[in-house]
């Protein structure tokens, strides 16, 4: 619980921190020493860059008990022997929820080497900070094109990408009832991995909704919509900013094997984006009997 809770209190402190920080700063409150002295960690976040820590993260198994972590890999010994030859991949994963604690459990039970796999998220992420610092051990990288199209053109671990498909106005469809994901319109990472020639691996994180709930409506949900962080109210246990002890169950699909394609059509992008979108579904009615008593009654709804 302390574990996970590191990451909720960062993302609720952070914001009113720096803008503290500034303030005092500005206005030199209540002197200029005691200004400088409660911004020092703001600076050294400011100097500081996102920084991928692998051994850090394998420190906080702790957290796969608590969530009662559960990680299914459909032919993983063919995906571990194809990235061990240089092929790499464009892992999709849905839905977001407010922080991702499925996929960072995943990180966390995976070797070493695997947790090179760069995860990819809007770039004020990486400009924000003390949350760049906290959530950079996790190997994030900057959502754009042109910098997914350079990484998918090294070989194996480095060249492969986690995406998270509906982004933050997925975070703000779903909930602990309710499982609605942002597919529909979102195919420009069809698009990139025909241009590669990368094949797509559909991830599903079962129980990523429950851990928090969210605020769905207001002015600071409509600045996180902006932003692309999540910068509205969010709650857990006792109605506090710690998550849950739901069930996490992480499961990786059969890739999508991917022909590349230098231009292709619209009607190349939808038909593999319907593939995905099938296995999406495939594999949420698969397993979610196995992703604890929330899901046993819920349906996955596609917008």
């Amino acid at each position: 619980m302390c574990c996970a809770s590191i990451f909720t209190f960062a993302y609720l402190l952070a914001p009113p921190y720096v803008l503290s920080s500034l303030l005092a700063l500005a206005f030199r409150y209540p002197n200029g020493n005691i200004a400088f002295i409660y911004a020092i960690p703001l600076i050294v976040s400011i100097l500081t860059p996102a920084r991928a820590m692998p051994t850090v993260v394998g420190w906080l198994h702790p957290m796969l008990d608590y969530f009662q972590f559960e990680c299914i890999t459909e032919n993983e010994e063919t995906l571990d022997t194809n990235l061990a030859k240089g092929k790499n991949y464009i892992f999709a994963c849905q839905p977001h929820g407010v922080i991702s604690f499925c996929g960072m459990c995943s990180s966390v039970y995976r070797d070493p080497k695997h947790r090179r796999v760069q995860t990819a998220v809007a770039s004020s992420l990486l400009k924000f900070p003390i949350l760049k610092n906290v959530m950079g051990i996790f190997s994030l990288t900057d959502a754009s094109g042109p910098n997914l199209k350079k990484i998918l053109k090294r070989p194996g671990t480095e060249g492969s990408v986690v995406i998270y498909i509906g982004g933050m106005a997925e975070l703000f469809k779903c909930c602990r009832t309710e499982e609605r994901l942002f597919i529909s319109k979102r195919k420009g990472f069809i698009k990139l991995a025909l241009r590669e020639g990368v094949d797509i691996v559909p991830i599903y994180l079962f129980g990523n909704t429950s851990c928090l709930s969210v605020m769905k409506h207001g002015p600071l949900a409509r600045i996180s919509r902006q932003l692309k962080l999540s910068f509205t109210l969010f709650w857990g246990k006792l109605f506090l900013p710690i998550p849950r002890d739901d069930k996490l169950l992480y499961v990786a699909g059969k890739a999508i094997e991917i022909p590349k394609i230098a231009e292709p059509t619209q009607e190349d992008i939808d038909k593999y984006h319907q593939q995905y979108v099938n296995e999406v579904v495939r594999i949420f009615n698969q397993y979610k009997g196995q992703a604890g008593e929330l899901y046993e009654g819920k349906s996955l709804f596609i917008d």
